[in-house]
């Protein structure tokens, strides 16, 4: 095989992914997100959290599944579990806190910010490792969280993360770490081990992996 033609066939093999959150009801947001989506050909659209505000739901996925776009999402902190059933049961999309995805070589889990407050953060790392452990033979890994890790350059707003989160990546070393949350840091990057960890923010991030 030529070398051009090899790399061609590595490439299409990459998942292309939208990566965003903390939208906070902002249906204008939601139909950018998903004309971008869209427009950059992307494999899934990552939803990590804070989908809704104080506002109706019906218009923040429907953009998406409009243009045929495949959505799966953790909850935040304003994402009450019926919003999420809802959400899940009329758009047909998973809650990763539920199901754990696989699309190509790339198996995708998580856990939402309900479940890093209002759970122990033992329960955190059992829960993320529970469903790492039914896709850790894929050739990669993503992690989806809406609260960030403790440890993380997130923390420089003020609020400390989850150690539960951060020892799931410490002990798992997933590819990638997708949170949020943190709104005034959306687009830091940063590492813990071998794992890149993105704060993907409201306006999201195009990520192949």
């Amino acid at each position: 095989m030529k070398k051009q033609e090899k790399t061609k066939k590595q490439e299409s093999k990459k998942l292309r992914i939208l990566a965003a959150g903390d939208l906070h009801g902002d249906t204008k947001l939601a139909e950018e997100l998903a004309k971008r989506a869209e427009k950059e050909k992307v494999d899934l659209v990552i939803l990590n959290g804070d989908i809704t505000g104080l506002v109706e739901t019906k218009n923040l996925i429907k953009p998406f599944i409009d243009r045929k776009e495949k959505v799966v999402f953790v909850p935040g902190n304003w994402d009450s579990p019926e919003t999420s059933a809802f959400l899940s049961k009329i758009y047909g999309i998973k809650n990763l806190e539920e199901y754990y995805v696989k699309y190509k070589n790339v198996g995708i889990f998580g856990i939402g910010d309900s479940r890093a407050v209002w759970t122990s953060e033992e329960e955190t790392f059992e829960r993320l490792k529970k469903s790492f452990d039914k896709i850790k033979n894929l050739e990669k890994k993503i992690m989806v969280t809406h609260f960030h890790a403790a440890g993380t350059k997130s923390e420089l707003s003020g609020f400390a993360g989850s150690s539960g989160i951060r020892k799931a990546v410490e002990k798992l070393q997933p590819d990638l770490l997708i949170s949020g949350h943190i709104h005034e840091l959306e687009g830091i990057e940063d590492k813990i081990g071998k794992t890149k960890v993105i704060n993907v923010g409201r306006r999201g991030k195009i990520i192949e992996i």
